[in-house]
């Protein structure tokens, strides 16, 4: 235990720190991304040190004991320096240096976090745990400032790890997460390996730590501190012997050159992808962002349906996924419908996970996780039976005072039973209507309106009895998701209504 005591001694000196910073303007998110640059410096130059002795990635004069000689504005000027420059160079440097900018303006605080916080520590001789338990601490602090709004690239740990254990990730598997944020599945499906396979050999230990993993998101900041947290987790490579396993791109873009046998993700909510354009008439209009490809099943601005449909075209053939979803996706019509259908019928549908709200840092969303394998084409539907895990109704976790634990997920994993999927019993029947474990055939499906995967069969404690509402924040928080909600569906047919007739 002494690791996570330490990292959290470092995370509490290293964020004391980021208060003092505050003064200044810096939000957290700008003090955490400094603190990646001068710890990537920092360690750079330790490995330069014995016991490694390694030559070091950073061009000379660009390097850590440049900005320890530097004092007052010639320090500033220089950080800054260092900063553009790196930013140019190719492979991991430049993803985590892309756009990088000195955010803290008063050279005696930059001096101050250079010398007394950062370069006390030797980061290098901390083990990887502590080292990047520290980060992720900061990360997760980062996330709860919800203002900065950093909670939207951070999924619960929880959940994470309690889908992990149920994918069971192989050695020499691939695994990609589209939507990386700051890279939580990566690292949980690297240590599940390294965990439960304690006598990789060294191809295998290779191939985890340089080939196995691939994270992708569209936000510059988040990428580069999900490049640190990697990096800091001892995954990907140090200087130019390989790829980034990160790189900083529209998932959505283009059909995908790579695929993969496990695809782990929770893409960004956020209904429609939408972009401010300017009419020929000066005013300016939200223009939908519908994604074409030819890949597939169907045209949409919707993003969620548009990355359940990525996540299938990023698999192997027998390839696994569990993608976090919100509800619009179970029951919407029109694209999500043909989308439901398709994936049905092509892939094996097997499990539903209803999450509960309250557990994301965004307040109210309603998700789920949803488990398929993709299949070869054939005739008949893959999937004959899903079955669906209701953690949600009767259930209330918040952030702060009833947080949600992995021990929580018990009962859902092992009703999931990872070790055989096939062979699961029902918690639900008539003679235990509140079993929260169910299944439901294709037939069944398919024969609901618009194929809706929204299946609810719990009954509602709360409507019954008013002494069992969740806290009015909790209630305030749906109620504003659903206006949010229904407002978009307006802007939708309004600006489909406006639209010019098509000749």
């Amino acid at each position: 235990m002494r690791g996570n005591n330490h990292s959290q001694q470092i995370v509490q000196k290293l964020w004391n720190y980021c208060n003092v910073l505050r003064d200044d303007g810096l939000s957290y998110g700008d003090y955490v991304e400094q603190l990646t640059f001068l710890l990537f410096l920092k360690m750079a130059h330790e490995q330069t040190q014995p016991p490694w002795r390694r030559a070091s990635p950073i061009p000379e004069g660009l390097d850590w004991p440049s900005l320890m000689a530097r004092d007052g504005g010639e320090l500033e000027s220089h950080y800054r320096r260092i900063l553009e420059e790196l930013g140019k160079e190719p492979g991991m440097l430049g993803i985590i240096f892309r756009k990088a900018q000195n955010k803290v303006q008063d050279p005696a605080k930059l001096r101050r976090l250079i010398a007394d916080l950062i370069n006390r520590e030797q980061w290098m001789m901390l083990d990887a745990d502590v080292k990047g338990d520290a980060y992720e601490g900061l990360l997760e602090k980062n996330a709860q400032d919800i203002k900065g709004g950093a909670g939207q690239y951070f999924t619960p740990r929880p959940l994470i790890k309690a889908i992990v254990d149920v994918m069971r990730p192989a050695p020499g598997e691939t695994i990609c997460d589209p939507a990386c944020g700051t890279g939580g599945f990566l690292l949980a499906a690297h240590d599940y390996i390294a965990n439960h396979n304690p006598n990789l050999d060294s191809d295998q230990k290779r191939h985890l730590r340089m080939e196995a993993l691939s994270g992708v998101d569209i936000v510059d900041g988040v990428v580069r501190l999900c490049a640190m947290n990697l990096l800091l987790h001892g995954i990907g490579p140090t200087g130019a012997e390989g790829e980034p396993p990160v790189v900083k791109d529209d998932s959505l873009n283009a059909t995908p050159s790579t695929q993969f046998d496990l695809v782990l993700t929770n893409p960004p909510f956020g209904r429609k992808s939408s972009v401010l354009v300017v009419s020929a008439a000066g005013e300016q209009e939200r223009e939908a962002l519908t994604v074409v490809r030819e890949d597939f099943w169907a045209t949409t601005s919707n993003k969620q349906l548009n990355f359940v449909q990525h996540v299938y075209t990023l698999l192997n053939m027998n390839g696994r996924a569990a993608i976090v979803v919100p509800d619009n996706v179970l029951f919407e019509g029109g694209a999500g419908e043909t989308v439901r259908r398709k994936l049905l019928q092509q892939c094996d549908v097997y499990t539903l996970l209803r999450l509960p709200t309250g557990i994301f840092y965004a307040q109210g969303v309603k998700a789920n996780v949803l488990f398929f394998d993709r299949k070869p084409g054939r005739e008949q539907p893959w999937t004959s039976t899903l079955w669906i895990y209701d953690l949600r109704t009767n259930v209330h976790f918040t952030l702060k005072t009833n947080p949600l634990q992995r021990s929580d997920l018990d009962d859902f994993v092992r009703c999931f039973n990872p070790e055989n999927r096939h062979d699961r019993t029902p918690t639900w029947s008539p003679d235990n209507p509140d079993g929260r474990w169910r299944a439901f055939s294709y037939e069944e499906l398919i024969q609901r309106d618009k194929a809706s995967l929204d299946i609810v069969w719990l009954k509602d404690e709360s409507l019954e009895d008013s002494a069992n509402l969740p806290d009015p924040d909790v209630i305030a928080g749906e109620i504003a998701e659903d206006l949010r909600a229904a407002l978009e569906e307006f802007e939708a047919i309004q600006a489909d209504l406006a639209a010019p007739l098509e000749e």
